[in-house]
């Protein structure tokens, strides 16, 4: 069911269920009726029609003259899979998360952060990421100042920080961009990860926007090579 007491408006929780399920296979092809999802979820079909626009709208769903809304399956390329957080990451390997917080402040970002963000002034957190103890990431996050000061006042060793953006400062996740290269360790980091000089690691690059279309988030997080792994859900139209 849905939660009539929630901050989050009932489309939208309609909008993720529904997202979820497309992603867990679920929903393979035709999702249901309106009226259908109005007699699950005891919702009327305005909420239903938000939720399932906004869907075609990101290009997840399609609607068919006549026939109804389908799952759209997209070209490889624009399939950005789920956005899972470190935490998430680590347990479906088999292992257990850990944090540790390094620094935070505000700061001037590097120009390539700026160009990227538009931030002239962020908030700088630094974690280090662990799993079943062994250190295994440097995770570097620039923040606008206002959602940075809000999270420092959690305990960020023992916290998942896009849960506390979500959950607690009730933002809301609507894409990301990501992209993953090869490179290695920055120098002041070089003395959080068990790796010896100048080994190569896996650099992810993540920008993550708001429902406006602000970005709430840019993360340069460095992970050793050989104990994580990116996971992403790939489909494709046929014909």
């Amino acid at each position: 069911m849905l939660d009539q007491k929630s901050y989050l408006p009932l489309h939208l929780q309609l909008k993720n269920k529904i997202e979820k399920q497309i992603t867990d296979g679920e929903f393979l092809d035709q999702i249901p009726s309106e009226r259908e999802f109005m007699n699950e979820y005891d919702i009327s079909r305005s909420t239903v029609r938000e939720a399932i626009n906004l869907l075609v709208r990101e290009g997840i769903l399609e609607k068919r003259h006549g026939k109804g809304t389908f799952v759209s399956l997209k070209p490889l390329r624009d399939w950005l899979g789920n956005l899972s957080s470190t935490t998430e990451t680590i347990r479906d390997m088999g292992m257990k998360p850990g944090a540790k917080l390094i620094t935070h402040y505000k700061t001037t970002p590097p120009i390539h952060i700026q160009e990227r963000t538009g931030f002239k002034e962020a908030y700088f957190i630094k974690r280090v990421r662990y799993a079943n103890d062994i250190p295994i990431g440097v995770e570097r996050h620039y923040y606008p100042i206002a959602i940075g000061e809000e999270l420092i006042k959690y305990d960020l060793d023992n916290a998942t920080l896009y849960d506390l953006v979500e959950h607690e400062l009730g933002i809301q996740f609507a894409e990301a961009d990501q992209t993953i290269s090869s490179g290695q360790l920055l120098q002041e980091d070089l003395g959080y990860l068990d790796v010896p000089p100048h080994t190569n690691v896996l650099i992810a690059e993540r920008i993550i926007k708001d429902q406006a279309g602000a970005i709430i988030e840019m993360e340069e997080a460095f992970y050793r090579s050989d104990m994580y792994m990116f996971k992403i859900k790939l489909s494709r139209k046929f014909g």
